[in-house]
């Protein structure tokens, strides 16, 4: 069979006006712009424009969701009841939308069919989810890997690989852009180098240097500023900093910010804004996630996940926020069991 001419169409919708076809193809869910995005070519590039994710969220019909690198789920062996434990777990991403209580599992980079690179970094912008580094699951050999995951598509395509190796980095994500700093490298030297990419044009750029090595870390994005919180040097492995140093984007300088980390512990996944400005551990909020705490900030409320004590079942609290954007009642939800594997980070994504 002869494939078909692709459908062409002149107006949006036809028998509207531009501006009312384009009010309600930005009403659609994200769920059905995979789907949509096949109706003609038109709406396909409409679709996947930036500028149409910006009319969306200026419109507030953007969704806010996170996405968890997460243990899989490990299937029975044929004839057996029970399934048995794998000596190092596989990893997918799953997606929870707090505003329906759905959890989602976003297809396997083709790459990585049987599991996402170990201890891979993700950030997300502009409705695009980006993973980075990590160890090959086979060999534990680190990666330089950079896969982009289009929404719009439900489509993996891979990129441009890191400029050098790094793993346990900082990251951080904004207009279309993600800020790698810190971590270590191939021969776990504590790095003070850092990068932007550029998800548009696919390219990374070399930023100034942080002023101190910092492996370990954890990034946070606050405005225009990204924040590289705690980590440690070289030679004083596991004694956590107090401080943190902060990239300004627009001007694209450092400065340092002494005592904002005073937990003396991993600052990695659950750094949290406190109230006076400084930042604490969502592990102290929750004694039931005090444990592989991972937090996610979604404006108007946090997802919370962690357990009790190690292996414990895995345990997940939205934490409602104040208008004064302080912390306010946190509620356990129930997790489907496909959901339930331990989780090793997370980002917001804006869909």
């Amino acid at each position: 069979m002869e494939p078909q001419p692709e459908l062409e169409l002149t107006e949006l919708i036809p028998g509207l006006p531009e501006e009312i076809a384009l009010e309600c193809l930005t009403r659609l869910h994200y769920d059905t712009h995979a789907v949509a995005s096949d109706v003609c070519r038109r709406w396909r590039h409409l679709l996947q424009d930036r500028s149409f994710y910006y009319h969306r969220k200026k419109s507030g019909l953007t969704r806010r969701t996170a996405c968890f690198v997460q243990a899989l789920p490990v299937e029975p062996e044929p004839g057996r009841s029970e399934a048995k434990p794998e000596k190092q777990p596989k990893y997918g991403l799953s997606v929870f939308d707090p505003a329906t209580n759905n959890w989602d599992q976003i297809d396997p980079v083709p790459k990585y069919p049987n599991g996402l690179p170990l201890f891979c970094q993700v950030a997300s912008t502009e409705g695009k989810l980006v993973v980075m580094g990590g160890w090959n699951p086979v060999n534990w050999e680190p990666l330089r890997d950079v896969f982009v995951y289009e929404f719009t598509t439900r489509r993996w395509t891979q990129r441009v690989d890191m400029p050098s190796t790094r793993s346990f980095f900082a990251a951080g994500a904004c207009d279309g852009k993600v800020y790698v700093a810190g971590g270590h490298d191939e021969s776990k030297n504590a790095l003070r180098s850092a990068w932007v990419y550029n998800i548009a044009l696919d390219e990374w750029t070399e930023l100034t240097r942080m002023s101190e090595e910092r492996d370990e870390c954890e990034g946070v994005m606050i405005g225009s500023e990204f924040w590289v919180v705690s980590g440690y040097d070289t030679d004083s492995q596991g004694r956590f900093k107090d401080d943190a140093e902060v990239l300004d984007i627009v001007a694209g300088t450092w400065r340092r910010v002494e005592g904002v980390w005073g937990e003396s512990r991993c600052p990695r996944s659950c750094v949290a804004v406190g109230q006076n400005g400084n930042f604490i551990s969502w592990g102290a909020y929750e004694p039931e996630v005090q444990v592989g705490t991972c937090g996610v900030d979604l404006g108007d409320c946090v997802l919370v996940t962690g357990s009790v004590y190690q292996s414990a079942p895995l345990a997940v609290y939205v934490v409602e926020k104040t208008n004064q954007g302080q912390n306010g009642k946190s509620t356990k939800i129930d997790i489907p069991n496909e959901f339930s594997g331990f989780v090793q980070s997370g980002c917001l994504v804006e869909i």
